[in-house]
């Protein structure tokens, strides 16, 4: 079992998207088999890249405001809300709040 604080993780900047941080709370490291869970950290007028992947991805908005967007259009997002993205279904995480928008993200470990 693991048990520790979220901030004992330290944040990693994502590259192709300045002012997004990513916490990689559960990996394989762990021992998890199946899923791994990160905390995004997504600063005041920043967003994720507008992509695609071949893994799906199950979010909960622990913090902040935003929206999502997809190809369909965007959707308002706040604390509270959760999100399901499909396999390769293009979307991008966007702050448009005055404070930070955190949110967890739990993907499945591919072979």
């Amino acid at each position: 079992m693991k048990v520790n604080n979220h901030t004992e993780i330290t944040p990693e900047p994502v590259r192709e998207a300045p002012g997004v941080a990513v916490r990689w709370l559960i990996t394989r490291r762990d021992g998890a088999p199946n899923f791994a869970m990160r905390l995004f950290e997504v600063e005041p007028g920043c967003d994720t890249p507008f992509h695609t992947h071949p893994e799906e991805h199950e979010v909960f908005v622990v913090g902040g405001e935003g929206l999502v967007r997809g190809e369909s259009g965007d959707v308002p997002l706040k604390e509270g809300m959760v999100v399901f993205v499909s396999p390769n279904e293009k979307h991008q995480f966007v702050n448009r709040g005055e404070g930070t928008l955190r949110f967890l993200c739990v993907i499945p470990l591919l072979a």
